[in-house]
């Protein structure tokens, strides 16, 4: 039998993950990390297309609140920041590697 996903009285499980990675940077953060590892600010910025500066930085902090990722800054000048994923954010990579296939299989991607 499937496991049960619906929790009739209680919304809590599925509306906590929203929480974690609702809007449109926080996935696409997720995703970059789960591709590449640890990867510097810059790094980041370049390649989440159209995020503005105080845009990334506040899903960053998000994310890192609700340990997803870990900062690491290094005292140098100028200033180096690493981010990665932590033990629960890597949790996340089967719902990410789920999206991916979806995607795959429902659009017109070869």
């Amino acid at each position: 039998m499937p496991q049960k996903i619906c929790y009739v009285s209680s919304k809590e499980p599925f509306e906590y993950t929203l929480s974690i990675v609702a809007g449109k940077w926080k996935l696409k953060i997720i995703y970059l990390l789960i591709c590449m590892g640890t990867v510097r600010y810059g790094i980041l910025k370049k390649d989440i297309e159209g995020i503005t500066h105080k845009m990334l930085s506040s899903q960053l902090k998000e994310l890192e609140k609700e340990n997803i990722i870990v900062r690491k800054e290094y005292p140098q000048v100028p200033p180096k920041v690493e981010y990665s994923l932590t033990s629960k954010g890597q949790s996340l990579v089967p719902i990410v590697q789920a999206m991916c296939e979806w995607g795959a299989n429902n659009s017109n991607i070869e």
